[in-house]
């Protein structure tokens, strides 16, 4: 003990004669490594949560160097019920009305349940804009203990025409592209029917001819210039659109308008669409790149579309088409669908897409053809040798005669309609089975000489559901198109 304590009196002795620049040296060299630890932390530091409630953790942008976002996980379930639905709860117990009055509280994945009933959208409006990435899904029974969306539970979304009063824009939208960029995860809308018969402005209460133009005095908007779905969704995002039904839709452009952006994924998959104006699906990207391994890809498979018009009378260059795509989609995958009776064609390939594969497609009663690439308009059994893009795997489409279920009165008055320079397409027909007589063949009605030069004033005369549902229910020839949803 006395030895330590001699050591440490000398060593205290000794520190009292070190010069005062020895410390100053010392202090300057605690303060830069202090200064290089500070440094340190700051770089490693995790960057604060963002303030915005739109964006959570699941779907943060991440830099350009890196991969796709986490995976998104799963949100909360919310439930919908026209017959016994109250208030903004959302619960099964306790469900809303409509799937306006949970908008509002939407979060990413959640996953919105809706039983059958008539779905006007709040007010009557007609519209519903859904800003996350979210799945839509009807056809439920009353307590959600059973789906059958084309039978017993039918999920209608429509809407009223009132001047100022009721939207324009399509029946539902989900644009995700904006408040989510990066989300990797999937939108989703299942068992939906749109019907937009109710949404339209006719000239008369006979409903044969939509009028384009509002009228303030008999309290109505114009016909909306929109189709049943629209969808925009960012980076990494997957979309699917299955078993939904369409139908007295009036767009300029797509019924379904889907858009996916870079290494997305769209399924389009099992729906009827049937008597709308546009283009029956029209698939786009929102990142257009010239590197496939960053496009987007589409499947588009076992859907029925039927009796797709052109915008108007006078439109004759666009619209009117069962498939419209853009150019820079890696693959668009085209199988067992049934493309018919389209006043311009069947598929619209005018932007020259390379990664378009037709297989196996039912193509009938197309006016101006069945496969147009860029300027070359096409008989779909030609497509093979006359085709510059479509490769071998574009094969087992066929053109052939169908029996459409439509009733007797609604086929009399689409096969009696006068088409604007008709009688020109007919004389130069680029499609099988598209003349007059044809059409009325296969809608079930005797067959006549000058049905086409009809004067009836008649454009997008609407059909009733029950005509629509029966269109739809089986596939055509037990191998293309849709069928009731086999769940």
């Amino acid at each position: 003990m006395k030895k330590i304590t001699i050591f440490a009196l000398i060593l205290g002795l000794a520190i009292l004669f070190v010069p005062n620049e020895s410390f100053a040296q010392f202090g300057k060299l605690k303060g830069k490594l202090n200064s290089a630890k500070s440094k340190v932390t700051n770089t490693t530091k995790k960057p604060a949560a963002s303030s915005s409630s739109k964006v959570s953790s699941s779907s943060k942008t991440t830099s350009s160097n890196s991969s796709a976002p986490a995976k998104a996980s799963k949100g909360k379930d919310y439930y919908v019920c026209a017959a016994t639905g109250h208030g903004k709860v959302g619960s099964k117990e306790q469900p809303a009305k409509d799937l306006a009055s949970l908008i509002s509280k939407l979060q990413p994945g959640d996953v919105v349940h809706i039983a059958g009933g008539v779905y006007k959208s709040r007010q009557g409006r007609g519209s519903d804009k859904i800003e996350v990435p979210v799945q839509i899904i009807g056809g439920y029974s009353p307590d959600f203990s059973t789906r059958d969306p084309w039978g017993k539970y039918k999920t209608i979304f429509t809407g009223e025409n009132r001047y100022n009063e009721t939207s324009t824009q399509y029946r539902l939208i989900i644009e995700t592209d904006k408040t989510y960029p990066e989300y990797n995860g999937t939108v989703v809308v299942d068992g939906i029917i749109f019907d937009n018969g109710d949404r339209n402005f006719y000239t008369d209460d006979k409903q044969l001819k939509i009028n384009r133009v509002a009228n303030a005095s008999k309290g109505k908007n114009n016909t909306p210039e929109s189709g049943a779905i629209k969808i925009m969704v960012g980076k990494y995002t997957n979309v699917e659109v299955k078993n939904c039904v369409a139908v007295n839709t009036a767009p300029t452009g797509g019924v379904f308008s889907i858009s996916v952006s870079k290494k997305g994924k769209a399924v389009i998959d099992n729906n009827l669409i049937i008597n709308n104006t546009g283009e029956g699906i029209y698939a786009m990207t929102l990142y257009h790149t010239q590197n496939p391994a960053d496009q987007c890809e589409y499947y588009i498979t076992n859907n029925t579309i039927l009796f797709t018009w052109r915008h108007d009378e006078m439109a004759s260059s666009y619209s009117g088409n069962g498939l419209k795509m853009d150019t820079e989609i890696r693959k668009l995958y085209v199988a067992n669908n049934v493309f018919g009776f389209g006043d311009e064609g069947g598929v619209d390939n005018i932007k020259k897409c390379k990664g378009l594969i037709l297989k196996d497609n039912l193509f009938t009663g197309n006016h101006n053809y069945d496969y147009r690439e860029f300027n070359t308009k096409m008989r779909i059994t030609d497509i093979e040798d006359d085709s510059d893009i479509l490769t071998e795997e574009s094969t087992g489409n066929i053109s052939a005669k169908i029996t459409v279920p439509v009733s007797e009165e609604w086929a009399k008055i689409y096969a009696g309609r006068k088409i604007v320079t008709r009688a020109q397409i007919d004389s130069q027909v680029s499609a099988e089975n598209s003349t007059a007589n044809d059409i009325r063949s296969m809608l079930g009605l005797p067959l006549q000489g000058n049905s086409v030069a009809s004067q009836t004033d008649v454009w997008l005369h609407r059909m009733s559901l029950e005509d629509a549902m029966k269109a739809g229910m089986k596939k055509y020839q037990g191998k293309y198109g849709c069928q009731m949803p086999q769940l």
